[in-house]
């Protein structure tokens, strides 16, 4: 297999996500990330939204779904935002637990045994799989499952 030496400067992007109910999940993502919107379609049949912050896009809202996230079915896994403290990561599930937010685990959690990074993981309006963590400062716990990455279990 050929390795791709032209993308150099290669990051990720931003991520778009169907939605069932756009209003929704415009006030939870603002309300839980802060973001701006940065555009809006309103046209009857292809609503959407786009999320950023300090100009920049992180994430796309379509309105083009229904039913709810399948967890058991191929694609997404989760979406995880990393912030620089536990204290946001705290504030963060404050303000989930305001708005009713369905969590898998109880408060903050370690990513693995004894580790420092670690966060919270809960379900948007969709039940689409979150997680907002810090890379280090969560303290050393039993992770709820010691032999591999409490992200890749919820």
């Amino acid at each position: 297999m050929a390795e791709a030496k032209t993308l150099q400067t290669l990051q990720t992007g931003h991520v778009g996500l169907n939605v069932t109910d756009l209003e929704r999940s415009l006030a939870f993502y603002q309300a839980v990330f802060g973001f701006d919107v940065m555009a809006e379609g309103k046209e009857a049949g292809r609503r959407w939204a786009f999320l950023g912050r300090e100009g920049r896009l992180l994430v796309t809202l379509w309105q083009q779904s229904t039913g709810s996230f399948a967890t058991g079915r191929p694609g997404l896994h989760h979406l995880s935002f990393q912030v620089g403290t536990v204290d946001e990561v705290r504030a963060a599930e404050a303000v989930l637990r305001g708005l009713g937010a369905e969590f898998t685990y109880d408060g903050i959690v370690p990513h693995g045994e004894d580790g420092t990074s670690g966060g919270i993981f809960f379900t948007d309006p969709d039940g689409i799989r979150l997680e907002i963590y810090t890379p280090t400062g969560a303290d050393p716990a039993d992770a709820p499952t010691p032999a591999a990455p409490t992200c890749g279990f919820f």
